[in-house]
């Protein structure tokens, strides 16, 4: 795998949630307390499925898959707010991070995240990679998200790397379907743990 990570990608590209950072119970828990506060449902399919989504998106697919009026505004900063009431409980994903670690000083490495900057900036905190992130795309920074290519696509750039020879570091189908629209390759990192 060195080899040809080594003499292949001139520049990585790292998701955050459950790439870098054990972060899906938290979501799933924050979605759930919203959930039942506001009357609807939002299951681990839910989490899994919507994964690199924004959370102004998810409640939309809600809205329409419920029957509901949520104020996706409203319900993304209610969730937010419980999230980050429990960043305490997210823990860096070792396998990729040591990933991270070995080849930062090799390659340009980035972060693409569908989180907003605000909430990736606390997550890399809770990792211990507040210090080491220098290129970071949250939500914040494109108008589409996964599985549009713009994150990754953002992150190319501001490594100065062309797309083809990016390599997406990713757990969820919807950020596959990113990188493949960006031209990029990719690794499901799930294999890692």
């Amino acid at each position: 795998m060195d080899q040809g990570i080594c003499n292949g990608p001139r520049g990585f590209i790292f998701d955050l949630d459950g790439t870098l950072a054990n972060s899906m119970p938290v979501h799933l828990a924050a979605w759930q307390a919203v959930g039942e506060q506001y009357g609807f449902e939002y299951t681990e399919e839910d989490l899994n499925r919507y994964a690199g989504m924004s959370g102004g998106e998810i409640v939309r697919i809600i809205n329409e898959k419920q029957n509901l009026e949520l104020d996706p505004d409203e319900i993304t900063n209610q969730k937010e707010a419980r999230f980050l009431e429990n960043i305490h409980k997210v823990e860096p994903i070792r396998p990729v991070m040591r990933l991270l670690a070995r080849y930062a000083n090799q390659v340009p490495v980035s972060v693409g995240t569908g989180s907003f900057r605000r909430v990736a900036l606390q997550i890399l905190e809770a990792i211990g990679l507040s210090d080491s992130v220098e290129l970071l795309v949250t939500a914040d920074d494109v108008d589409k998200h996964k599985p549009d290519p713009d994150t990754f696509l953002k992150c190319a750039e501001l490594m100065n790397v062309s797309p083809e020879e990016c390599l997406v570091f990713e757990d969820a189908e919807l950020g596959f379907q990113a990188a493949k629209n960006a031209g990029m390759q990719y690794i499901d990192v799930r294999k890692f743990y």
